[in-house]
């Protein structure tokens, strides 16, 4: 029902946009994330954004850097990212849920659909 696109290699300070396109489920009504998740580390909440109001969560290592979007209209999610780097380095999973409050948006578990990971590599 999620399908993640875009991710690819780059080289420190460039840019990449995933797309996550979304089936089977009327976008307008989720609220929307983006986790990532490194060899050996846990997945992390990078960013989400709320349906109800468009209320928006970055970590903050990204914060100024990267930005989520949605097009309804397309039932596709977006997260541009740029200055990319080192750290970066992860596969990112799209993620969509209902009713998440924002004390909860970082939480894996607070959403009941996942896409399947892009790998974004970050290297010189």
């Amino acid at each position: 029902q999620l399908q993640a696109y875009g991710g690819g290699l780059v080289q420190p300070g460039g840019f990449l946009r995933l797309s996550c396109v979304v089936s089977k489920l009327t976008l307008r009504y989720y609220d929307i994330a983006w986790f990532r998740q490194a060899p050996g580390k846990e997945r992390e909440p990078v960013s989400c954004m709320l349906s109800r109001d468009g209320t928006t969560y970055y970590q903050d290592s990204v914060k100024g850097r990267f930005s989520i979007s949605r097009d309804n209209a397309k039932n596709t999610v977006y997260l541009q990212m740029n200055s990319l780097k080192l750290e970066d380095t992860a596969d990112y999973y799209c993620a969509a849920g209902t009713g998440i409050i924002l004390s909860s948006v970082s939480r894996p578990s607070a959403y009941a659909y996942w896409g399947q990971g892009t790998q974004v590599t970050v290297s010189s």
